[in-house]
């Protein structure tokens, strides 16, 4: 397992890449990563500097490593934040909600199926035992909307393909994207998995996430954070 927390500097996120390193500018935006789960998900702590008010994305499991990330921030956590409905990136967000108040936003309503089936996904893994439950959001999104935490402004793209109701978070002024497990460093989502598309992921990915612009920073449902135009460039999947 990766440490529980990795904190968003400069220096944790300079990638090695054909291109010059890559070094988030995020003046507004500061971050925690904490890899939940068994599969070493990307559950992320995100606040906006100026008002110290957070938003949780994906909190897959082990509630009490996302609750120390958040008292290690000193945030208020105003949102939840769902990439997509696969158990390992939700499996917590009923609990975190029970604790902390805040309503939980997306995914798009294509993944319903399975935001109403976590339980039966957790059994099925060997997770029954972690307490993960079936969510309904207070809010689903479509491509277009946006969401907000503090003074921070994030556009939804619906990106099917991976699940049919997946959707990225794009901070337009931070050039940050939360892309769930759409697009990774040197690879890409599966799309074996019930509603899952390839073509229509590889769509996603190239006529609504590339074209955000090669200094677009993003980070993954797994793995290390990487960039738009590193990928575009260097991932296998996308030539």
């Amino acid at each position: 397992m990766q440490n529980v927390l990795r904190e968003a500097t400069p220096e944790a996120f300079r990638l090695p890449s054909p291109l010059d390193p890559i070094v988030p500018a995020m003046p507004k935006a500061k971050l925690l990563i904490v890899p939940v789960t068994p599969f070493a998900q990307n559950c992320t702590v995100l606040w906006c500097e100026a008002t110290k008010r957070a938003a949780v994305i994906d909190p897959g499991g082990d509630l009490p490593k996302i609750e120390r990330a958040i008292a290690q921030a000193g945030v208020g956590v105003d949102k939840i934040w769902l990439t997509h409905g696969h158990v390992d990136h939700v499996g917590a967000a009923a609990a975190l909600k029970a604790r902390v108040g805040a309503p939980v936003e997306g995914p798009h309503e294509g993944d319903r199926f399975l935001l109403q089936h976590v339980a039966d996904s957790a059994r099925a893994f060997g997770l029954e035992a972690a307490g993960f439950a079936n969510v309904t959001p207070d809010r689903w999104l479509d491509d277009g909307d946006t969401v907000e935490v503090g003074e921070l402004v994030f556009e939804v793209l619906h990106c099917p393909g991976h699940s049919p109701g997946s959707v990225v978070y794009f901070c337009r002024s931070e050039r940050l994207a939360f892309v769930g497990d759409v697009l990774f460093a040197g690879s890409i989502g599966r799309t074996d998995l019930p509603g899952g598309d390839h073509r229509q992921l590889l769509t996603s990915i190239k006529e609504k996430l590339l074209p955000l612009g090669d200094d677009v920073t993003f980070v993954s449902g797994h793995g290390p954070m990487s960039a738009m135009g590193r990928e575009r460039v260097s991932n296998p999947f996308l030539r």
